[in-house]
Order: structure tokens, then sequence, then C-alpha cells
């Protein structure tokens, strides 16, 4: 009798569950206590986090999570990221349901965390489990730290089972990235090519432009080895061809920088404010390194920074969403799943 019962474990960042300042300050808490997101020595960083950051940003970001949240979901689940996650996990379990391959979702940071989902997927007799962080550029403060959680879920739980050195509860494979994965290049090749069909397509030749946004990291992260600038910057290249269009249509910038050391460059938010300074009438944006959409890309990209353009002298931004549960991007995970199974 085969007792194997094989699971997807898909892993993005995480949200507060509620749009107040105790969860945020929750959320922001465990996010910004990772040392491979903040690596700063703990006796210096966490006074400064708890002591100031803790007390003020909460209630600042507030606002900006109720504007993005959904009232209609149930209420563990109306920030944007944890619904889409979710809607992809669904629609993933339907694509795979004739192989009896079983579909699970978890956030890095809050809920569901990943020591409960694994715990349930204990649970369910889950034994082969392939984990796919939805993050397509691979990087220590996304990827890596996942891979982290679940080493510690996973020695916590044999702790409390008494298992031997010897002994494991599941098989785990892992996908690190997909930067550069045909299907992941061809799926946002797709969306954006949807979204000029419906919206209009950019005049190129009268010089509009399409940026590509990514979120940014320090620049020493990138001196250490971090590989995520360079598999952007892959990214970019591939999805040039994948469009046909040269780097003088297409450019490339990292968002979200915080803080007062060097992150990588170039910054949208300058990138932005220069084109529109220059005469650029019309700039689209698409947000690639996030497989959902999020604060970052609903509330940074889409209203913060085209606020930025506009009033720096843009006349047109349109925002490109993520490829969240669109029908190319699940078949790209289904993909990788079974590229990994063979």
């Amino acid at each position: 009798m085969n007792t194997q019962k094989t699971a997807i474990l898909l892993i993005n960042l995480g949200s507060p569950d509620a749009p107040t300042a105790p969860a945020i300050a929750r959320y922001l808490g465990e996010f910004l206590s990772d040392r491979r997101v903040v690596d700063i020595p703990k006796l210096l960083w966490q006074p400064i986090l708890r002591g100031i950051i803790l007390r003020v940003r909460p209630a600042k970001l507030v606002p900006l999570y109720e504007m993005i949240w959904d009232k209609t979901a149930a209420p563990e689940n109306g920030a944007p990221l944890k619904a889409i996650t979710l809607a992809q996990a669904q629609a993933l379990n339907a694509r795979l349901a004739e192989s009896n391959v079983f579909v699970y979702w978890a956030m890095r940071y809050q809920n569901p965390s990943i020591a409960s989902v694994l715990e349930r997927m204990a649970h369910d007799g889950v034994t082969d489990i392939t984990v796919l962080p939805l993050y397509p550029q691979y990087s220590l403060t996304t990827t890596e730290t996942a891979l982290d959680a679940i080493t510690n879920a996973l020695y916590n739980m044999h702790k409390a089972r008494k298992l031997r050195n010897d002994q494991s509860l599941f098989n785990i494979s892992t996908i690190h990235d997909y930067h550069v994965h045909p299907a992941y290049i061809a799926a946002l090749a797709q969306s954006i090519q949807t979204h000029w069909q419906t919206h209009g397509r950019p005049d190129f030749a009268a010089g509009d432009k399409l940026l590509l946004s990514f979120h940014g990291l320090p620049e020493r992260n990138i001196k250490r080895g971090d590989p995520y600038q360079s598999q952007c910057e892959a990214t970019y290249q591939a999805l040039l061809q994948g469009l046909g269009l040269s780097s003088e249509q297409v450019l490339i910038a990292y968002q979200s920088r915080f803080g007062k050391q060097k992150w990588i460059e170039p910054y949208t938010q300058a990138t932005l404010e220069q084109l529109a300074k220059t005469g650029t009438k019309r700039v689209d944006v698409i947000c690639p390194g996030f497989s959902a959409d999020c604060l970052e890309t609903l509330e940074e990209i889409a209203h913060q920074l085209k606020a930025v353009f506009i009033e720096a002298g843009g006349q047109d931004y349109r925002y490109i969403p993520c490829l969240n549960t669109q029908p190319a991007h699940i078949e790209m995970m289904a993909q990788l799943v079974a590229e990994v199974r063979v």
C-alpha cells in the first residue's frame, strides 16, 4: 500500500492580521527583527525598533492598509497579499487535482505561519513537500529566510516528537528561484500585452516608457554576495527579448528604500521624477518581483509614485498588476513543481 502523500507549500512574505496599529506593530516587529532583513547588531537595533519605529510607524501605516484592505473577505485574509496567495493555492490545487497533489500556503511573517502549516501538513499525513517561495528572484532576505523558518519549525517538530536524527517527518524539495524560467517570462509578457490591448500600447516612438520596478536592497547586501540584483537584471533582459523591445523603451529601477544607507540603484522614485522632468508623458509600471499585489504595489507604486510622476510633469501613469491568479501564472507554478518532481 502506497502511503505517500505529496503536497506543495506556497510561501509569501506576510501581512498584518488587521489594518490596526497593534496588528501592524506585531507584523513589523517580527519582520524587522529578522537578522536576514536587518543585519544591524541586536543590541543596537532592538532599542531603535522597539523604542522608536514600533511606537511611531504602525499608526502611520493604518490608513494605507485600510485603503487596500478587502472588507468583504474573511477578517484574517483581508490583506491583498494573503487573499491572493490563498486564491493562488486554491487555483493551483484545482489545476493539480488529477495528480493527487495537495496545495498549502503560509506566510513567512505572521499568519498563517510556516510552523502552523507544517504541523497541519503532518496531521494530514503529508510525506513529500515541494516548497515554492513565491519570490522569482532569490535573495537571502526573502527566499532564504523562508527556508530558515522551515528549518526552525522542523527542528521544533522533531524535538516535540522525540524523533531520532535519522528520522524525518517529510521529504522536502525546494524551488529556489525562477527568475528566467520561460513560463515566468512568458506570463509577464502576456500580462503586459493584455494590459496594452485593454488600455492602449505606449507610444514608444514619442518617448513613452515601460518601467520594471523591483523591490530594493541595501547595496552592502549585494557586495556580500546576495545574487538578487543580478537575477533582477537577468529577468529584465529576458523580458526585453520576450516583448521585442529595447533598453531605451524599457527601464529597470528599485523601490521601497528606507533608512539612510545606500540601496541598489537606480531608485524608482528618482527615475520617475527624472523621466517626467525630461519630457516623458506616459509611463507604464510593472513589478515583476512581486507574485501578488500588496501594500508596496497597490499603495507605493499604483498611488504614491503615480502622484510623484504627475507632480513632476508627467501626464499618464499606468500600473500593470502583478501576475496574481492569472491562468498563465498558475500554469507556471504547476510547471515548476512538475520539473522538480521529475
